[in-house]
């Protein structure tokens, strides 16, 4: 070896040793003080219910209070750009939903790369959309609301709880992929577009188990199938939607981000605190309660999801002119 390659070995040797003990340092002393998550969206809803489940946890593994901000707006797009411009120190972290990937390509004019500007954390729940109907529609599974939407193009209005939303490029990705023509009618959230539906108003939404078990089970919604690869457990009769749409797949997912930047040690001990919580059976049967399943995993697995999502609802957006407003 030449004395030039030796030397630079022994001074990247030195940066190492100087450089551990000074990542363990901050990883011990982490965190100094209150921890907030950001939700892009109004209190009492899966991810501020979510978000408050994982901010009791953090409180008492990391021994600082974490605080829940709703700053909603914007398709959560407040909350995003919040987290986007703190410090990228761990103590302030947002509650990332589908709504982020999908409002890459809705919006033309964001000032931030969500791929670019978070730090995936870890991903802590999915849960699948049921697609719902009024009972008055004459179809009683996917393969006949097929058949009676191309029969009748655009006599079927489908709902959603509001443009951009997951429920609504849900039901883009389903109309494009089963060439059936249905008009959008947007609400102002999930509460109003089933009220209607249930009213008659409108006669087909992808609404989430959680907002419509109650209404599946009361019978004042017919439900025809489950979005996920997998059935769901409270609804395990259901088929899923591949059967009769190859290739469907769509879910709403929950993890945790933090700002570009942060220090890959905080990353780690974040991830480990949610995993953590995510394998005590409390925590599991409190989430199941509301209709997710838990989904632990890596900050890369969650990046690889995010990267994922971007790009597929990206192709939906362009292909249906999708538009936030």
């Amino acid at each position: 070896m030449n004395p030039s390659r030796r030397g630079f070995l022994r001074l990247a040797a030195a940066i190492t040793a100087l450089a551990a003990p000074g990542q363990a340092a901050r990883a011990q002393t982490w965190p100094t003080r209150p921890l907030r998550i950001l939700v892009g969206f109004a209190a009492g809803g899966g991810q501020d219910i979510i978000a408050r489940m994982m901010a009791q946890w953090l409180s008492e593994r990391l021994g600082q209070p974490v605080v829940v901000e709703n700053r909603s707006g914007a398709g959560g797009n407040l909350a995003t750009e919040a987290v986007v411009r703190a410090p990228p120190d761990g103590h302030t972290l947002l509650l990332a939903f589908p709504s982020n990937a999908i409002n890459a390509s809705l919006y033309g004019n964001l000032s931030f790369n969500f791929i670019r500007d978070i730090a995936p954390v870890a991903t802590i729940a999915y849960m699948p959309d049921v697609l719902v109907v009024h009972p008055a529609v004459p179809a009683s599974s996917i393969a006949e609301l097929i058949a009676y939407a191309k029969a009748n193009p655009g006599k079927l209005a489908i709902a959603s709880a509001g443009n951009g939303t997951p429920s609504h490029v849900t039901g883009e990705l389903f109309k494009l992929m089963t060439g059936t023509e249905m008009v959008h009618v947007p609400y102002r959230g999930m509460a109003p577009a089933l009220t209607d539906l249930i009213g008659g108003h409108v006669q087909v939404l992808f609404a989430s188990i959680s907002a419509s078990l109650g209404y599946i089970r009361a019978g004042k919604l017919r439900a025809l199938a489950v979005t996920t690869a997998t059935r769901a457990d409270q609804l395990a009769e259901l088929p899923i939607m591949r059967e009769f749409v190859p290739g469907f797949e769509d879910s709403i997912w929950y993890g945790l981000a933090a700002t570009a930047g942060t220090p890959p040690d905080v990353i780690a001990r974040l991830n480990r605190e949610i995993n953590a919580a995510l394998a005590d059976p409390a925590i599991v049967a409190r989430l199941k309660a509301l209709g997710t399943t838990v989904m632990p995993g890596t900050p890369s697995d969650f990046a690889k999801l995010i990267a994922e999502e971007t790009a597929k609802w990206a192709d939906v957006v362009r292909r249906s002119g999708a538009k936030p407003d």
